[in-house]
């Protein structure tokens, strides 16, 4: 199900009135993917200074159930209002907004469990734009001087996070596009994976666990067996854990049914030919 899919229910459509429903408007394509994603941010910034929604909504001015549409992406909202919340929360207009709408970022990221084809598409889509390939983990292991195992191994999982994140922050510095493939684990630290969404139009490759556990096998790595009779089932659950972290991307690419071609072809649609 593609970013458009998702977005495209029927939501409230709140401007003068955040009490009344307006029946005439769906909200559809880009304009689902804005909203979706403004909601989102304001959501986490709200929860990460520990207010409520009806807090929130006290400071703001505006009612709860405004609120709540809103948060969930559902929430067409006036610039006024959009200034007031963020006045409220403290948090400047041009961070929350960053990133989002046409002329959005030129970085591209690509996020999935191993096996979703981020290098092998990350490569072709970069090809198609004309820009440069990076594998995050690759950088990561450059800039710590060790391969992934050693540093898990030997400084822990604190200080890969660490690192992963001074990295992706460098690699998103650099100006011009860039098609990025990230680590498998990436959504799971959330000050990242927010930074790299607010930073980067994000893609989820997604498969089923069979796909991922068959891709990496074809590719003659037998790690993912190793002492691990039940490697699917622990697979399955790894992918029910963190599909909901990678959902929040901002397209969703089944490879399953597209296949490799015309899940690129998508992916260059999505991008606009944009180098």
């Amino acid at each position: 199900m593609g970013a458009g899919e998702r977005g495209a229910g029927r939501p409230i459509h709140v401007e003068e009135d955040p009490d009344q429903e307006s029946a005439g408007d769906v909200i559809l394509g880009g304009e689902a993917l804005l909203l979706r994603e403004t909601g989102a941010r304001l959501r986490a910034h709200r929860q990460r200074v520990g207010l409520t929604q009806a807090a929130l909504a006290r400071r703001a001015g505006v009612s709860v159930r405004f609120l709540v549409a809103l948060e969930s992406g559902q929430g067409n909202i006036s610039l006024g209002r959009l200034w007031g919340l963020c006045e409220a929360l403290r948090l400047p207009l041009d961070r929350l907004l960053q990133g989002l709408g046409p002329g959005g970022s030129e970085k591209i990221a690509l996020v999935g469990l191993r096996g979703a084809g981020k290098s092998a598409l990350g490569q072709a889509l970069a090809g198609a734009r004309g820009c440069p390939f990076v594998e995050l983990d690759r950088r990561v292991e450059e800039a710590a001087g060790m391969r992934l195992p050693e540093i898990f191994e030997l400084r822990g999982e604190s200080h890969y996070r660490a690192v992963e994140a001074r990295v992706l922050d460098a690699i998103l510095d650099a100006p011009g596009p860039m098609v990025i493939a990230t680590g498998g684990s990436l959504v799971t630290a959330p000050e990242t994976w927010r930074a790299l969404r607010a930073r980067a139009r994000t893609a989820w490759l997604k498969a089923s666990p069979e796909s991922h556990l068959r891709r990496v096998l074809a590719q003659g790595d037998m790690r993912p067996m190793a002492g691990r009779p039940e490697a699917l089932r622990e697979l399955g659950e790894l992918w029910a854990e963190r599909a909901p972290l990678y959902a929040a991307a901002d397209l969703t690419v089944d490879t399953d049914t597209l296949g490799e071609a015309a899940a690129l072809a998508a992916l260059v649609a999505w991008v606009g030919g944009r180098a």
